[in-house]
């Protein structure tokens, strides 16, 4: 399971030091996690953003389950040691997205940005 991205100041550090990619659905900003001192592998932590311009709290929270489901369901493609932020657009409310397709969208996003650990499921972008 992943570790939650909760301060701003991680959020920030993820967007200046990292790279951001766009999919269909939402976007992935992601960077490596800082040096730890202790010799355990640091957790993978994700932090999710549906701002106001995607409509009311009932849409916004909508966005974020998909996006959490979403990640909760790739996560043995996910590989330890990364921040990683998700930024719900538009189209997840809009087209009214099902998991399925923020998964296969979450899925392109990690393949294209080289962190998803999975080769044999490169794919093309969603339709």
């Amino acid at each position: 399971m992943f570790g939650r991205l909760t301060k701003g100041a991680d959020f920030q550090r993820v967007r200046d030091q990292g790279r951001r990619w766009r999919g269909r659905f939402c976007a992935l900003n992601a960077a490596r996690m800082p040096a730890v001192s202790d010799s355990n592998t640091p957790q993978t932590r994700i932090g999710y953003i549906a701002s106001k311009s995607l409509g009311k709290a009932v849409q916004r929270n909508r966005a974020r389950r998909l996006m959490r489901a979403a990640a909760r369901a790739l996560s043995d493609v996910i590989p330890d040691g990364w921040d990683i932020v998700l930024i719900a657009h538009g189209k997840i409310i809009e087209d009214k997205a099902r998991m399925q397709q923020v998964r296969d969208d979450l899925l392109w996003l990690l393949n294209k940005s080289n962190i998803g650990t999975n080769a044999a499921a490169k794919q093309g972008p969603p339709c």
